[in-house]
């Protein structure tokens, strides 16, 4: 039998985006999938379009959008442009547009079941803290949202208080799949002193990465703290490194490939995330890396994000600081102990089933479903 044939269309390196292996890895089983964006052929694909490296899809032509000619910025954009051109003819079952940019480009293909929307973060107020982006740049987002994501079949967002966001400015009805790690075939490790502390992620000033580290000097628990570092900013990454030499509690790693990193974290004790709310979508985060801590086994720190809040409260694997400093961070790691953390553990890998990627992914099953039998009841 013919399988639906799926578009998925994103705006990214699909072989190094975990939302987006996420989806391949799922939708594969029944439909056939092709995929749009940069980078090498993703495993699991019939077919790959490469999008040209030459062409990063934030570059929109800056006298169009200054000038609120946003129709013309967003088709001159040259990836969107050469998106089109390697489309030109093709027609689809079906098609998954991953993010804000990519949903015009979606819906200006033949597609007989239409187009899910799923949206990975707010995104007209993803750089609100910086002042030019956010007079000049999110209303040209606002207008992708009004022209283009409004008339999608259906959509899907990261968090429920993303999803609030979008139903409350935009009249979108978003489902929730979050960001949830792969499910790990893992055990907890035993804990004893010193409590082995883990951050992993981007080394970007806006994560409080810094406050982490003054926190595990600052507290009088015996703790010692990895890092493993991606170098998103080389300049902050200096500034870390130069923090952490002269550190006896504080190690700097290498970042280790996504397939290893949760045998890798599983080493540790507590992963800890403090994630400044700078933005609307700092506010909201529900991280892969909240997930990863937990399919790692791992106990969780983190500051009062509301999302990340529901979830740890719900399951027990951690706890919440009383607000971003290292103050506060430092009063809670005062008074961790071992016993304390081990339960920690035990929680996480009750729930580590119920939060894995693997079951979110149904989320994205299910509306692609429901739009093929919703448009078949038509016909």
């Amino acid at each position: 039998m013919n399988r639906p044939r799926l578009l998925i269309i994103s705006f990214s390196t699909v072989t190094s985006d975990a939302r987006l292996l996420k989806q391949i890895a799922r939708l594969r089983a029944e439909y056939d999938v092709h995929t749009l964006g940069y980078g090498e052929t993703p495993q699991g694909v019939v077919e790959h379009h490469r999008i040209p490296d030459r062409f990063p899809i934030w570059r929109y032509d800056r006298v169009s959008v200054i000038l609120r000619r946003y129709r013309a910025a967003y088709w001159g954009n040259d990836a969107i442009a050469a998106g089109a051109e390697a489309l030109r003819g093709t027609s689809w079952d079906l098609i998954l547009a991953n993010d804000v940019d990519a949903v015009g480009l979606g819906l200006a293909q033949a597609s007989v079941h239409g187009v899910h929307a799923d949206l990975h973060e707010y995104a007209p107020r993803q750089k609100e803290d910086v002042a030019k982006w956010r007079f000049f740049v999110a209303p040209f987002v606002r207008w992708m949202c009004r022209t283009f994501v409004v008339r999608a079949q259906s959509v899907t967002t990261v968090g429920q208080g993303i999803a609030d966001e979008y139903a409350r400015v935009f009249g979108i009805r978003p489902g929730v799949v979050t960001n949830a790690a792969p499910y790990a075939q893992l055990e907890p490790q035993p804990v004893e002193s010193p409590l082995r502390l883990v951050h992993s992620g981007a080394a970007l000033r806006d994560r409080n990465i810094l406050a982490i580290v003054d926190a595990a000097e600052a507290t009088s628990t015996d703790v010692r703290l990895a890092l493993y570092l991606t170098p998103n900013d080389p300049g902050f990454l200096d500034e870390v490194r130069e923090r952490v030499n002269a550190s006896s509690r504080v190690t700097l790693h290498d970042p280790v490939p996504y397939a290893e990193l949760s045998t890798t974290l599983n080493e540790h004790d507590v992963g800890v995330h403090l994630l400044p709310p700078v933005n609307f979508n700092n506010t909201w985060a529900l991280p892969n890396k909240f997930f990863d801590y937990v399919q790692a086994r791992l106990g969780v720190i983190i500051g009062p994000s509301p999302e990340m809040t529901r979830v740890l409260s719900e399951h027990g694997f951690g706890a919440m600081t009383e607000n971003f400093t290292v103050d506060a961070l430092t009063r809670l790691l005062d008074g961790l102990s071992v016993e304390q953390v081990t339960a920690w553990k035990r929680a996480a890998h009750a729930s580590a089933r119920e939060l894995s990627g693997e079951e979110q992914a149904e989320g994205w099953a299910r509306a692609l479903s429901a739009l093929l039998s919703t448009e078949a009841e038509r016909a």
